[in-house]
């Protein structure tokens, strides 16, 4: 075999090879292509999505803000309990000097 049968053998072979690389791409994507109908599908998804996601975050948001909420209400009624806790502790106290004082002046 010469230098000229081997380019032509050569040049045949990667002809041959190009043929199929592209006959296997178009097979390819002749079974693979996105119809147009596939692809209104895929907008009506990809918009409900986005239209989840926004509910979602409304709803964490909401959430959040409600947690802060009642936080805030337990923190005040955990005050109002202290004083009123506070309240009880003084006048049990008075009470009881008061007790202490008509004892001790009801014995004399």
């Amino acid at each position: 075999m010469n230098r000229i049968e081997l380019i032509i053998a050569t040049a045949i072979v990667l002809f041959i090879a190009f043929l199929m690389g592209w006959f296997a791409h178009w097979l390819i994507h002749r079974f693979v292509r996105v119809g147009q109908g596939e692809m209104s599908d895929l907008d009506t998804m990809a918009q409900q999505l986005h239209e989840a996601e926004e509910v979602r975050d409304q709803a964490i948001t909401y959430y959040q803000q409600r947690e802060s909420d009642l936080i805030n209400q337990q923190n005040q009624t955990e005050a109002e309990l202290r004083a009123a806790m506070d309240g009880l502790r003084e006048a049990r106290q008075e009470a009881e000097e008061l007790r202490a004082y008509i004892e001790k002046h009801s014995a004399v």
